[in-house]
């Protein structure tokens, strides 16, 4: 982007993430001059998630309502594996999850932010910001009236003006892999292995067009054990999906917070939105759902300030982000004390049919017949 120092935005987002993209439309919609700063030239390449999508979201997010039926599958229940392998079935009554094709997915929510009129400025990198009395310079970017950082879990903007830090992460890596075939591929196949996924678990799905096998698990003295995990993990589940000797046409790999949001998330005209701000499950590590939700929350509380009709939502809106206490602490309880042997034993049993349940469909779910 060539933009001089004396271009005026009301809003700059960096970052065209789902928290960010979500409210620049948001912000776009409401009138006002925003642009989307991204370091990428295209939003749907070296991606950093699985892109699966919870019923709750499709039903809360207006933003989702034309989501297109060619970039995501429809998976109806969960099968949970033990570290022995033996499984149950999980489902909760008209409950599912979308699978996505992510890169098309980001593009698609790229076009829905340009069609309100937000700019996303490809190949251009937040540097810099000065205060000023009415908010920032932001160097040869411009000024800005309010900046949003949804920058990811490292996020440049918390780091540049003082904000809070993501400190606690899972590292996660996933290969998706074409002519592949698996049993029951209407469900999302999941693995706990305390070796293998300290800290967190394994996956498989039937995404769109392709089979994503993943693992992700808690970073250890500095090292992100997934990758160095992926092969004794494959083979471990050959019997369940033989990749055999197929390559992977894709892989994504990244951190994924999990401490909870951050403090500070927002100070004077600058506020942290999705991973930047640790808005993810520390027990699931999903946080499309409520990237998508504050994100747009965040668009439209600030819309309403620069156009005077509220207040600065960096001191009382951010109060509406989630803490995630009770999750925090089963993030504790995970990764202090998980038992292969106590999942071998209790699988099956109504106290973690409850357990998962409450985790996968936010309510009460039932084994399946």
């Amino acid at each position: 982007m060539s933009a001089s120092a004396a271009t005026q935005h009301d809003c700059v987002v960096v970052g065209a993430s789902f928290a960010g993209l979500a409210c620049a439309t948001a912000l776009a919609r409401a009138g006002l001059r925003v642009t989307v700063l991204e370091r990428k030239a295209d939003v749907g390449e070296k991606l950093h998630t699985t892109g699966i999508i919870v019923k709750d979201a499709i039903d809360q997010i207006p933003l989702l309502d034309d989501l297109p039926a060619g970039i995501v599958r429809r998976i109806d229940g969960v099968r949970l594996y033990a570290p022995s392998l033996r499984h149950v079935d999980l489902s909760a009554p008209g409950y599912y999850f979308l699978a996505t094709d992510t890169p098309q997915l980001m593009r698609w929510l790229a076009d829905r932010a340009r069609q309100a009129g937000a700019t996303i400025a490809h190949q251009t990198s937040f540097v810099t910001a000065q205060r000023t009395q009415s908010g920032f310079d932001l160097g040869e970017i411009g000024t800005a009236r309010f900046v949003v950082g949804a920058d990811g879990p490292s996020s440049r903007v918390a780091q540049t003006l003082g904000l809070g830090r993501n400190v606690k992460f899972l590292f996660g890596v996933e290969h998706e892999y074409e002519g592949i075939e698996i049993a029951e591929p209407n469900r999302l196949h999941c693995f706990i292995d305390r070796r293998l996924a300290p800290g967190y678990l394994g996956w498989i799905v039937t995404g769109v067009g392709v089979v994503q096998v993943g693992l992700a698990g808690r970073v250890q003295s500095g090292r992100m054990t997934a990758t160095e995990s992926m092969a004794p993990f494959l083979q471990k589940i050959a019997h369940i999906v033989n990749i055999g000797s197929a390559k992977p046409v894709s892989i994504r790999a990244g951190m994924i917070p999990c401490g909870g949001v951050v403090a500070p998330v927002a100070a004077r005209r600058v506020m942290l939105v999705g991973d930047a701000a640790g808005m993810v499950s520390p027990v699931t590590a999903g946080g499309i759902h409520t990237a998508l939700k504050h994100g747009l929350a965040a668009g439209h509380a600030i819309a309403d300030f620069l156009h005077g009709r509220g207040t600065d939502p960096s001191e009382a809106f951010v109060q509406s982000y989630p803490r995630f206490r009770a999750k925090r602490l089963l993030r504790f309880l995970f990764d202090h004390c998980q038992s292969d042997l106590a999942f071998n034993v209790l699988l099956g049993t109504r106290l973690m049919r409850n357990a998962a349940s409450i985790v996968y469909f936010h309510r009460k779910g039932a084994f399946d017949a």
